[in-house]
């Protein structure tokens, strides 16, 4: 699900604490080496989120924050804020020419750069976190 979080909204937060649970506490934080990521260029979006993309010839950036059941991705469009709510079960992740995050039928690429190679590490984190998640529910 994707929201508008330029501004606090109470209904906003709590619809995404329910989705992906709550926010890692501080210590909680430090123990896992960090819950998010440093900005990335996106490089593409799929047709349900051109909207969001800076229709000038300025750099989209994005990052991503880890969740308990999910990560969100943050979008940054100007002066607003949207982020994109995905749960592990639903994510899909691909390295191609960039690095590609899927889900519900949209999906966001990042640009293979500078930037992509020192966030290695922590896809690394989400890729290790989603398999934790999927052990959970083995289906034979």
């Amino acid at each position: 699900m994707l929201f508008n979080t330029t501004l606090n909204n109470k209904d906003t937060t709590a619809l995404i604490n329910d989705m992906l649970g709550i926010s890692y506490s501080f210590i909680k934080a430090i123990k896992l080496g960090g819950i998010g990521s440093k900005r990335m260029i996106i490089e593409a979006v799929s047709p349900g989120f051109d909207s969001l993309i800076n229709s000038v010839s300025d750099i989209n950036y994005g990052n991503i924050e880890l969740r308990e059941k999910g990560i969100l991705i943050h979008i940054n469009k100007g002066l607003k804020n949207f982020s994109w709510a995905i749960p592990y079960y639903q994510l899909h992740t691909y390295k191609t020419e960039g690095f590609s995050i899927h889900a519900q039928g949209n999906f966001v690429r990042f640009k293979n750069n500078k930037l992509l190679k020192e966030n290695k590490s922590f896809i690394q984190k989400i890729v290790d976190f989603k398999i934790e998640h999927d052990e959970q529910y083995q289906f034979y």
